[in-house]
């Protein structure tokens, strides 16, 4: 008979892990507790405009592909992807970066920035390869069980690269402050500053100028249902609407969960959910991790979001837009140093529409601000609407045209809602901060200490956040379980 295991959340590393134990010969259950699966990737639907609630960037491709690959699928079974040329604008003060979809492009910019700034860049980027390869290849697949896992004769040659840091590499080889910015932009997906993310880590520069940034046709959820569509052909039942009251203990082992006062027993417990609202659902004397632990760590940025629907198309922007024309360090020092509002924010728009008009109704625009806030602030809609207008200016400012006429409707979404939708820990948009003291072994475990077949999976633990990473989770965290059959 089939072992059963229920899995707490619907979010990437969930339906990635209930692939896998589906795929072993598990029972497999997950219970999501809002009406639709995805977790903090949903979808927003209003008026023929479509948004993805969340996570908006598509990199990686090759690590999207291995996943649908193991199930003997391919990700053009489920959806359609295009690469974005260009890849996105960052908007400066006095200048825009075009970051386009080649090497050649992307050098041809930096020396218009910078004179003799590509032989650098291509040296940077071809280190950056190298990295990646040794990380996809010998790192992040790995459970984050010891800290041998990260000693390969590839990683001991560069181990100066884990104690120093992105932004020290960068500095000592690009002087202009814009090309900088872009070249630290990418680890920001890390959830830390450049200054406090090892050098190693510059394989997300690889992943952005060297793979491309993609857009899959109808939005990041065509992801989720195709992930959703693979899970039920494997026999995956997927319960909506459906909150974890608490995860059942006896005699040190998870023996189920309860969901509205009823009893669901099984032989594993794997939660998708927020780490620290996980240990929650435990009696105190269960939990690994005290509040001291969780309050003394470091936490990527929650963000204030803004899904706007424009009436008319927009000009002078491209599908993913960066303001950094304001102070990049002043803001990065009043989300992780002194945490508190920003005083002039830098800020993201990411308008889908421009390159799929089905993610907007004709001659219209979909709209998606973020702006990466510190965690557990003050959340009122005065604040709200304040950045608003904040933001909505400085857009028009920059790309020299007036919009604020033009907005059909807009929802926001910001701390309260990360922590009332998602359980979320502060209210954190992206999860723990990938610092050296927060990688692989040192980061929240994947099987619990003090329960036995209770096990974790998503961006709080290995190998970290962003979606690549929580495909991996889900990956690594059922293989765990699989050996326990």
């Amino acid at each position: 008979m089939s072992k059963k295991v229920v899995i707490i959340g619907s979010g990437f590393s969930s339906l990635s892990a209930s692939c896998y134990l589906a795929k072993a010969g598990f029972e497999v259950d997950v219970y999501e507790k809002n009406q639709t699966v995805g977790g903090r990737a949903r979808q927003l639907v209003r008026k023929g405009f479509t948004f993805d609630i969340g996570p908006s960037w598509y990199w990686m491709p090759d690590i999207f592909e291995r996943f649908f690959n193991d199930f003997g699928k391919s990700t053009s079974d489920y959806y359609e992807l295009d690469k974005l040329s260009p890849a996105y604008k960052i908007f400066f003060s006095d200048d825009v970066i075009t970051i386009g979809d080649s090497m050649d492009k992307i050098c041809e910019e930096f020396e218009r920035i910078e004179p003799g700034s590509s032989e650098y860049l291509r040296s940077f980027i071809a280190k950056a390869q190298e990295n990646y390869d040794i990380a996809i290849n010998k790192i992040v697949y790995r459970p984050g069980l010891s800290p041998f896992e990260l000693v390969t004769k590839d990683t001991a040659l560069r181990v100066d690269q884990f104690f120093k840091t992105i932004s020290g590499q960068v500095r000592k080889q690009f002087k202009n402050p814009k090309l900088i910015s872009t070249l630290e932009f990418p680890v920001l997906f890390l959830g830390a500053k450049p200054s406090k993310t090892p050098s190693f880590y510059s394989f997300m520069n690889y992943a952005d100028f060297g793979l491309g940034t993609w857009h899959p046709r109808g939005g990041m959820y065509r992801i989720i249902e195709g992930m959703k569509a693979l899970a039920e052909e494997l026999g995956v039942k997927i319960h909506t609407g459906q909150a974890v009251e608490k995860i059942l203990v006896e005699d040190g082992k998870a023996k189920g969960i309860e969901v509205n006062q009823k009893i669901i027993p099984a032989d594993f417990v794997l939660t998708g959910a927020d780490y620290h609202h996980s240990e929650t659902l435990l009696e105190p004397r269960y939990r690994q991790y005290s509040e001291e632990y969780w309050n003394g760590k470091t936490f990527a940025p929650s963000s204030l979001l803004f899904y706007v629907g424009f009436d008319k198309k927009l000009k002078n922007i491209e599908h993913h837009n960066l303001f950094f024309d304001t102070d990049f360090e002043r803001h990065a020092e009043e989300i992780y140093d002194r945490p508190q509002w920003p005083t002039e924010p830098l800020f993201y728009v990411n308008f889908p529409s421009v390159t799929d008009p089905t993610m907007a109704p004709d001659g219209c625009e979909t709209g998606f601000f973020l702006v990466p806030i510190a965690p557990d602030l003050e959340d009122t809609p005065e604040l709200r609407e304040q950045y608003f207008d904040i933001v909505l200016k400085r857009l028009e400012q920059r790309t020299d045209q007036s919009i604020e006429n033009n907005i059909i409707f807009k929802e926001s979404f910001c701390v309260n809602d990360f922590k009332e939708q998602y359980n979320s820990y502060k209210g954190n948009a992206y999860g723990m901060a990938n610092t050296l003291m927060q990688t692989a072994f040192l980061r929240p475990g994947l099987k619990s200490k003090k329960v036995k077949d209770l096990y974790f999976t998503g961006q709080l633990t290995v190998p970290g956040p962003g979606v690549p990473p929580s495909l991996i989770s889900g990956k690594l965290v059922s293989e765990l379980i699989a050996q326990k059959k």
